[in-house]
């Protein structure tokens, strides 16, 4: 198995470049790609922009994609433009409607 890193430094990363580091790195096909931002100063909605098409770049390639290393700062703004999956996270979602979890005595039929 083999799973290729990409290191995102500096205070505002360049999607078009970022996009064509990852390319590189899917050329041959390994088994997925990750993205480390430990070294990321203050995220910003650019870098979100740009860690969001660096993982459409990959998905188009057939390559999993995810980012590590997210700080507080990062991770709650992935969270707010729901793209917490590049974390390996499970996104959190309402039940669907018309599911009841429990039934009272008292409740009216749906």
């Amino acid at each position: 198995m083999e799973i290729r890193t990409l290191a995102l430094e500096g205070p505002e990363p360049d999607a078009a470049e970022l996009c064509a580091r990852v390319r590189v790195l899917c050329r041959d096909g390994p088994d997925g790609v990750v993205c480390d931002v430990t070294a990321l100063a203050v995220p910003t909605l650019a870098t979100i922009q740009a860690l969001a098409r660096a993982a459409l770049t990959a998905r188009r390639l057939g390559i999993p994609f995810r980012v590590t290393g997210a700080g507080p700062a990062l991770r709650a703004l992935l969270h707010l433009v729901g793209l917490v999956e590049l974390l390996g996270e499970p996104e959190e979602r309402e039940p669907p409607g018309g599911v009841q979890e429990g039934v009272e005595p008292d409740d009216f039929p749906v």
